[in-house]
């Protein structure tokens, strides 16, 4: 190969005959995935900018990071109705904000929505009458319910508060907690494998200054394309994939870059593609989430080096009809992370994962006048996993000494980020969240 400017190449084929092409247009187009939805990764978008990363420089890990501890993130997306998930039913405050929505305490009549389900060692709460499947993780000392998360000022946007809660800071602008994590423990390199989120964009939680996650939302879609699609770029993409590593050019970086991100992309793609294609050890119910989990879980099988994956839920806003919409979310959510944890229980794998549950807030104490509720604070979030402080944590917020008809926080959501940062993750926190914050107790000793 030889260079006519800084943005042509040619290709010779193995006729002699010379294949010009533009390098832009194939990182445009030809370091593509088959999925419109797929990020692509970093090392993709810095051949654009004409930045080299030398080989094998892609995966390094800082020491003292644990390589086998694994978080799984699951976003309620809308606003989650705290009250009506963790429910109050020992304080008569509930039952006169919510005529209608208030769920019955347990060996009381039901307004039809069944009534709550005691936790144990909690007296006065319990959980969603749907949520039986993660009464049973309770049961089982793999659940913790962190009450009343928050922060200061809350915002009650759905866009602002997401991303405070995905970059960890007030503004809400910024990388990602998580990206930063990458950032933090990669030494600076990004980490292809290390991040995948299941749906149709990657979370700004995922986006670092160097990481890029993985997204797609079926295996089905999510497949390397090369140079499908554009006659001018098959030759060269064929060219490069017969290429072995070991014959590569060291005075040609260039055409070593490309065929390092081509291979690391496709091996990625199928690796990925192969995990998910294994018949999972349970049945999974039907839902979107646990689709999503049934993904994760067939990667986690797989022994795939990635160290966070992020699933979603959404349909939170209930801000009219509530009861019906929200049982049947409730009963998605308990039932999905209900056969998540067995399957990981069946691989042997529920000592290397910790799942993360949270919504951007909660929903106001009192119902509206559509039988709904409207955008709120504070909210429980969940972790589970083995070795958590099982059950009830924290403080439930008063329901009767509110912020303008609101939940007043006690947990803020960074004292979690950093509990599970520095004794999940290994990493230093305040180097990701910008300050200390004490870490929440949630993990047993």
């Amino acid at each position: 190969m030889s260079h006519h400017s800084d943005n042509e190449f040619e290709s010779t084929s193995s006729t002699g005959s010379t294949n010009p092409y533009s390098r832009r247009l194939f990182m445009q187009q030809g370091m593509a995935f088959l999925s419109m939805a797929t990020t692509v990764p970093l090392f993709m978008q810095r051949s654009a900018q004409g930045i080299m990363i030398p080989l094998g420089s892609l995966v390094s890990s800082q020491a003292g990071v644990p390589e086998d501890h694994t978080l799984v993130v699951i976003q309620l997306g809308g606003g989650n109705d705290g009250l009506n998930t963790v429910i109050p039913y020992g304080d008569r405050s509930y039952y006169k904000n919510r005529p209608q929505l208030a769920i019955s305490a347990p060996g009381k009549s039901s307004n039809g929505s069944g009534t709550a389900l005691p936790i144990p060692g909690a007296d006065g709460f319990g959980l969603h009458p749907n949520l039986t499947g993660l009464l049973e993780l309770i049961d089982d000392g793999q659940a913790a319910i962190i009450q009343g998360v928050g922060y200061p000022n809350p915002n009650r946007s759905h866009f602002t508060s997401t991303d405070i809660w995905h970059t960890g800071n007030h503004s809400g602008q910024g990388y990602g907690w998580l990206g930063k994590y990458f950032d933090n423990t990669c030494a600076g390199k990004p980490n292809p494998d290390g991040s995948i989120a299941i749906g149709n964009k990657a979370p700004l939680a995922l986006l670092g200054k160097t990481q890029k996650a993985v997204n797609f939302e079926t295996e089905e879609l999510f497949k390397w394309a090369g140079g499908i699609g554009n006659d001018d770029l098959e030759q060269p993409y064929s060219d490069i994939n017969r290429k072995e590593t070991s014959q590569s050019n060291a005075n040609d970086s260039q055409l070593d870059f490309l065929l390092r991100t081509s291979l690391d992309a496709q091996v990625s793609s199928d690796r990925i593609r192969a995990a998910v294609s294994k018949r999972p050890l349970i049945n999974y119910p039907d839902g979107q989430l646990a689709q999503q989990l049934q993904l994760i879980a067939s990667m986690i099988r797989a022994d795939l080096p990635t160290r966070v994956y992020y699933a979603s839920l959404g349909g939170f806003d209930t801000h009219a009809n509530q009861l019906n919409s929200h049982s049947n979310l409730m009963k998605q959510l308990g039932d999905a992370l209900n056969a998540f944890q067995k399957d990981l229980k069946k691989q042997g794998n529920t000592g290397k994962v910790k799942t993360m549950v949270f919504s951007e807030f909660g929903r106001r104490v009192a119902q509206n006048g559509s039988g709904g509720t409207d955008h709120g604070t504070a909210a429980p979030m969940f972790v589970i996993g083995d070795g958590v402080q099982n059950g009830l944590l924290g403080k439930h917020p008063s329901l009767t000494n509110l912020d303008s008809g609101d939940l007043k926080f006690n947990t803020d959501f960074r004292e979690v980020y950093a509990a599970i940062l520095e004794d999940w993750l290994g990493a230093d926190s305040k180097a990701i969240l910008g300050k200390s914050y004490t870490k929440f107790n949630m993990f047993s000793a």
